[in-house]
């Protein structure tokens, strides 16, 4: 009698598995509910993790991770898997371009004039009267010790260039 190992998976294969499903199951609670009910996901599954949203108890949210684990494994998991990666990248991808936005900002009111090049390398189709305008005031209130109005005006300047080159009908 042959033994076949490949159609058996070990026992702490299926302990991997459940708990990366688990894990999956975790950042679904991150979700907004109105987000999870718009994914297509069975009612059972919902319904737990609507139910682990409102568990605070360490030992019951964990049995309930569980129980969501197991409802994953009974459907394809694939499709919530690419939604929570899209939505992981969307996020990684937003936070990059908020440091990047401000740190053209500090640049143009540490340098002044000198880093608005950095700037046009960055968006092409930028007013350089209106952004040396913005970037003097700025300036100028950081140095009087004025509430930062004109600084915070720069970088919504600088938010709507960014908008505007990733939405060209903008």
């Amino acid at each position: 009698m042959k033994h076949d190992d490949q159609d058996e998976i070990s026992r702490s294969q299926r302990k991997r598995d459940l708990d990366e499903l688990k894990q999956l199951g975790l950042k679904l609670l991150d979700f907004s509910d109105d987000a999870l009910r718009q994914l297509d996901m069975p009612e059972q599954l919902l319904d737990a993790l609507l139910t682990a949203k409102k568990i605070h108890s360490n030992s019951a949210r964990k049995r309930q991770l569980q129980y969501i684990g197991k409802l994953i494994s009974e459907i394809d998991a694939e499709p919530i898997r690419a939604i929570v990666q899209s939505r992981e990248h969307q996020h990684l991808t937003s936070t990059r371009e908020f440091h990047l936005l401000e740190s053209l900002r500090e640049s143009l009111l540490v340098k002044g004039d000198a880093a608005v090049p950095e700037v046009l390398a960055e968006f092409p189709r930028t007013d350089r009267q209106h952004l040396r305008k913005l970037v003097r005031q700025a300036r100028q209130e950081q140095d009087t010790g004025q509430p930062p109005g004109a600084a915070r005006a720069l970088f919504r300047y600088l938010r709507e260039l960014q908008e505007e080159q990733e939405d060209p009908d903008y």
